[in-house]
């Protein structure tokens, strides 16, 4: 048996930049972190005493002869590239799935590094953020960035830069107590809404092309001035609550997809209780929100938002990693056997 913990993400500049089509031309960057928010995945061989071959529990339950008969996309295409047969998986998560924390990405990590656990083999960070990219966005047809599967699997606060090479992983090196400081002024909420990633990416790619693109080349240049404000001690920490106010009205323009009057409300509500800036996470359209507020107006906030759920968070920097590790001999029947 195999388990992994595999954190979700929290992404503040740059969302957007991290489209293939986008930085292949023009170059890309995100700050992000992840966050003691996990999911995990469970993976073991099936015993031989069923008349289904595999056995799947996440949103739902599967049981089926074989591989191809799998509907969860991201589960038989993985299993399909892995060679992987005779299994019995449970995913499980702290957070709602679909909500703009990566969540499905996280489970794409998660699975594929159980899945070379249970083979006995070792998948380094860089592998499994390879590999969960082109499961998602190549095997599974799936719209969408890189950075959600890169975070996912190396962990910590990171800047992230994509280019026509790849990309490269860069922890922000910002004094700890100003990490808890950061950590201290964000504070999350669950809007209630959930929403399907892809969609909504495909629905604001009918956005004016050139339009976009000019909008997302302003959203990468704020990743230097946010890394700038993280780094710099001279430098005011509440200007990073003023830069991503100034992202979020950016993000609005991407994309009528991106946010709704629901959410303008919640925002504007915020904001008039004492937030200095705040943005919804992951590609718009409901989840959760992240505002950063001043600790002394954290109340007016806290009182203003009474009826979202507040979820209080920490950063964390392992990534993704197997927890438990029980390894199983197995021996592959032949098709006629089974």
């Amino acid at each position: 048996m195999i388990i992994t913990r595999t954190p979700f993400r929290m992404s503040f500049f740059g969302g957007g930049t991290d489209m293939e089509e986008y930085f292949k031309k023009n170059k890309g960057a995100v700050i992000s972190t992840t966050i003691d928010k996990y999911c995990y995945v469970n993976v073991r061989h099936l015993p031989p005493f069923f008349d289904y071959n595999t056995e799947l529990a996440y949103s739902k339950i599967e049981r089926v002869k074989k591989v191809d008969e799998i509907e969860h996309p991201a589960i038989r295409n993985a299993m399909k590239k892995l060679d992987m047969h005779d299994i019995r998986l449970t995913y499980e998560a702290d957070l709602p799935a679909r909500s703009g924390l990566g969540t499905s990405s996280s489970f794409a990590v998660g699975m594929l590094n159980a899945f070379h656990a249970l083979k006995g083999k070792y998948a380094d960070k860089k592998k499994l953020a390879d590999e969960a990219i082109y499961l998602e966005r190549v095997l599974c047809n799936e719209t969408g960035g890189w950075q959600d599967q890169i975070a996912a699997s190396y962990g910590g606060f990171n800047r992230i830069d994509f280019n026509e090479n790849g990309y490269e992983v860069r922890p922000i090196i910002v004094s700890p107590e100003r990490k808890k400081m950061l950590n201290d002024n964000l504070m999350m909420f669950f809007t209630g809404f959930t929403r399907f990633s892809s969609e909504i990416q495909n629905s604001n790619n009918k956005t004016n092309k050139s339009e976009k693109e000019k909008i997302l080349k302003t959203m990468y240049e704020l990743v230097d001035k946010a890394e700038k404000i993280l780094t710099d001690k001279n430098i005011n920490l509440d200007e990073f609550g003023k830069l991503l106010d100034y992202s979020w009205k950016l993000k609005r323009q991407t994309g009528k997809a991106v946010t709704t009057d629901s959410i303008d409300e919640i925002y504007n509500n915020g904001i008039k209780a004492g937030a200095i800036g705040g943005k919804l996470l992951g590609a718009g359209g409901g989840g959760f929100f992240v505002f950063y507020v001043p600790l002394e107006k954290q109340k007016s906030v806290t009182e203003t938002m009474k009826n979202l759920l507040y979820i209080p968070f920490e950063f964390e920097n392992e990534g993704t990693r197997v927890i438990h590790y029980s390894p199983e001999s197995y021996e592959v029947l032949a098709e006629e056997e089974k």
